[in-house]
């Protein structure tokens, strides 16, 4: 006999979409098909959509800032809140600290996620300081292990790496078989309009946008791209923020490049305007981040790009700092100099109801590419596919039930995690996610979390499918 039955499935994938039941036992789908038999529970998903569970490949949790700044969202918030927003798999970050072991970091943060998770997590790593310790051995080591993905930096002071350390990173993950993720901004760039800024009295967080325009995003994007095609390693170009810099992954796809991309809410829901917030007031440091929110237009390009296969994935970045704290984006110097504003919105939660509502119910992309983007795409890029990702025998029941009609207007009242405002504050979505299930148990039901910290496991992952051609 099965565990569950979910009966009346309107079953939504990457490439189908069909009616059907599902069948689970031991957190697994056993069967798909018109009648999958008796079960201990029945779940009627009548009226529903039932989609694979989210994975978030792109979020921040409990990671060191330093200057006393503290995150909001610890594991317990986030991966919380993730449940609540449709997920069941959050891929945070362990970072490298200068002058640390990565071994050490990777020790460190499995530490701080023990039993604090509500969902299924796997790291990517973070390179900031890559000595021939760690290159020559940690990495390596690391990757066997299941830590098949790490990021880099080409701005922020205490994470840059220049364009040697890149190229001998990069030369090191084709080996190993690792995906690299790029922040690609134009560090020397930035402390150019940076500085520029401060000395005409432009410091409201507003100037934050005016610091990064999109040429140090389309040159550092370029970079990373010919620094990728020397090294011949397939790259990850993240939160990818308008034309710009798309158009430089577009060359690189047309001439058979491995060249990944990703976006973000942000990047479809807010534009740069929203940094001035009510007149040119600190208001709108709840809005900076990095890259910054452009413009309409680019808006656009974002959209074109997700029709398109321009991006593969669409993930959060999750980021969060609490407003009103002086350990938050309130850090001392904040009100004075947008440079003292700690970079990044909170977004785990609102990711796929944005989605949804600004492209599945507006008819810009289809439930099935909403499919791809959101879970089935981030599962193959990083290594967890066809355990996670999609709705077939033998895959986790990870699954997310969609009412496709329900109109909410998102709010901090509705959040889960600890942050003390979204950015998202008063924006009607249709289309919510009303049952979140994880590996079989239902974790978040009409916006209530029912799981425990516990039920999430760590994941261990396979080769990225980038490598397999």
């Amino acid at each position: 006999m099965l565990d569950i039955a979910i009966r009346n499935a309107e079953i939504v994938t990457a490439g189908d979409r069909i009616h059907a039941e599902i069948g689970i036992r031991q957190g697994r789908i056993v069967s798909i098909a018109e009648n999958v038999g008796l079960a201990r529970q029945d779940i009627d998903a009548k009226g529903l959509l039932v989609l694979p569970g989210g994975i978030d490949a792109h979020v921040h949790l409990e990671q060191p800032q330093g200057g006393g700044v503290v995150m909001a969202d610890g594991f317990e918030s986030g991966t919380r809140s993730a449940a609540a927003g449709g997920n069941t798999t959050v891929m945070p970050f362990a970072l490298q600290q200068k002058g640390q072991s990565l071994r050490e970091a990777v020790d460190a943060y499995h530490a701080a996620a023990k039993g604090k998770c509500y969902v299924d997590t796997s790291f990517h790593l973070i390179i900031t300081d890559p000595t021939p310790q760690v290159l020559g051995q940690e990495l390596p080591a690391l990757v066997k292990a299941g830590y098949t993905s790490f990021k880099v930096f080409m701005t922020y002071d205490d994470m840059v790496l220049n364009d040697r350390e890149l190229i001998v990173v990069f030369d090191v993950a084709r080996r190993e078989k690792a995906m690299v993720m790029v922040h690609a901004e134009g560090y020397d760039a930035i402390k150019y309009m940076a500085r520029r800024l401060e000395e005409a009295g432009k410091t409201a967080p507003y100037y934050h946008a005016e610091s990064r325009p999109q040429s140090v995003e389309r040159e550092a994007t370029h970079r990373a791209i010919s620094h990728a095609e020397l090294t011949d390693v397939p790259i990850t170009i993240v939160h990818v923020s308008g034309r710009d810099p798309m158009e430089q992954i577009q060359w690189a796809k047309k001439r058979g490049m491995n060249v990944y991309a990703e976006t973000c809410p942000q990047y479809i829901a807010l534009t740069a305007d929203d940094l001035k917030g009510l007149n040119m007031d600190f208001e709108g440091a709840k809005y900076v981040c990095s890259p910054p929110p452009r413009d309409l237009d680019s808006q656009k390009a974002i959209w074109e790009g997700l029709r398109d296969g321009t991006f593969d994935i669409f993930s959060s970045d999750h980021c969060p700092f609490r407003f009103e704290d002086a350990q938050g984006k309130d850090a001392p110097g904040a009100r004075t100099n947008f440079k003292w504003v700690p970079n990044g919105i909170p977004g785990v939660e609102t990711r796929l109801p944005i989605l949804f509502s600004e492209g599945v119910s507006k008819r810009r992309i289809s439930i099935e590419r909403f499919v791809e983007l959101t879970a089935t795409n981030p599962a193959k890029l990083f290594g967890l596919y066809p355990k996670k990702g999609t709705i077939a025998v033998g895959a986790d029941a990870d699954l997310t039930f969609w009412d496709p009609e329900r109109e909410v207007t998102i709010s901090q009242s509705l959040m889960h995690h600890d942050c003390d405002y979204t950015p998202y504050e008063g924006l009607a979505v249709k289309g919510w996610p009303v049952r979140t299930i994880l590996r079989g148990e239902t974790i978040a039901l009409d916006g209530d979390v029912l799981g425990a910290p516990t039920d999430g496991v760590y994941l261990e992952r396979g080769t990225s499918r980038a490598f397999s051609g």
